[in-house]
Formats: C-alpha cells, structure tokens, sequence
C-alpha cells in the first residue's frame, strides 16, 4: 500500500531493496580505503558549507562531513528510522559536534528546509527510496537556488552497480529517475574501491 502523501507522484517502475542495517562497512575498513575523504573531495566539498547527510545511519558520513565543514558549516543528518536516530544523537553529543542537526525524515519525503544545502549526499541508501519521484521532487527545494563562490547546489549519490534486489542501482537507471524529476548529471565516475559509483545532480534551471 503506497502513502497517501506519495500518490499525486507515479510510483517506482522497478522493485526496491529491502531497508537493509544501518551499518553498511565498518568505519575502520571504510576509512581504509579512504571512502569519505575521496568523496567529499569529488563533491567539491569546503569549509563552510551546508551539507545534508540524508540516510545518515550510524554517523559515519555525518561525522567526517562534520569535521570537513568545520565550525562555520552545518550538517544536517536525516533518516527514517528512529532508532537509528536517537543513537546518532548520542553520537553527536558524545563526540561534540556542535554544527550538527539530526532530523527525522519520512520515506518519501527527505523534509529538509528549502534553499538551504551546498550539497545533499544520499550515500548507499537511494535504491532502498520506495517513492523515488516523490522523494526526489521534494529534495530539490532544499538546494541553494542561487550562484555563489560554490554555485548551485548538489545532489552527490553513492551507489553500486547492481540490481535493486540486491542493494544498488544500475546507473542508467539512476540517470533516468533523476532527469525525470528536473535533475541533470554534472559529474560521474565509478570507484570499486570505493564501493561503488560517485554521481552529482544539479536542479534544471538553477544558475
């Protein structure tokens, strides 16, 4: 049974993963191979900047994203799963990080406030988005909307390579589910050694 609050969007033309456990690796083994440095880095990434971590799970973005940003940025961690929250909150507390916001979000609708984010990362979790248009029809608000030293804001999607069953996404699929909503691809690369693949998505129309 879709949610009512999806309905007014079509509904996914391909299945979706199962909600999968919030720890995807662990931290140590992703740090190894360097993960979130190279990302951040590929998303262009700098001190000062507004980022949402949507998905955000355990922490392991939300906590480098923190540090990346520093203390004249803001992150802002989201997921739908309130356990996963609370403990993310602890996290955040222990640890310190004062320019950090948790917020419960909802399955198709990320709930973030509008022209807000540099950059939006949905790191290993949009194959598991059961209303991609809605979801995605609602993200693009919470982008800057304006040029700046940075430009306009982004959507930087890290995913695998594989079908949906079993947690990832074939790229071109990912490609056609964002165009349909007004995004375009500004950037790709595939990253194995990453876990994956790295694209970035800009608004249609944003300067």
């Amino acid at each position: 049974m879709r949610a009512e609050t999806a309905r007014a969007y079509p509904p996914a033309s391909r299945p979706v993963s199962e909600l999968a456990g919030n720890q995807w690796s662990t931290e140590t083994a992703r740090d190894k191979r360097g993960e979130a440095e190279e990302i951040m880095k590929a998303a262009g990434l700098e001190p000062g900047m507004t980022v949402a971590d949507i998905g955000a799970g355990e922490g392991y973005y939300t906590v480098r994203l923190a540090e990346k940003v520093g203390a004249a940025g803001r992150v802002l961690a989201q997921d739908i799963d309130e356990e996963a929250i609370d403990r993310l909150a602890e996290r955040v507390n222990r640890e310190s990080l004062d320019n950090v916001s948790i917020k419960l979000g909802a399955p198709d609708d990320p709930r973030l406030p509008e022209n807000s984010f540099d950059r939006i990362f949905l790191v290993h979790m949009y194959h598991e988005v059961r209303e991609p248009y809605a979801f995605l029809s609602r993200l693009r608000p919470a982008l800057l909307d304006k040029a700046g030293d940075d430009g306009a804001g982004e959507v930087i999607v890290v995913d695998v390579n594989r079908d949906v069953t079993q947690h990832g996404i074939p790229p071109k699929q990912l490609f056609c589910e964002f165009e349909a909503v007004g995004y375009e691809l500004v950037g790709f690369m595939e990253r194995p050694e990453l876990g994956g693949y790295f694209a970035r998505f800009r608004a249609k129309g944003l300067p």
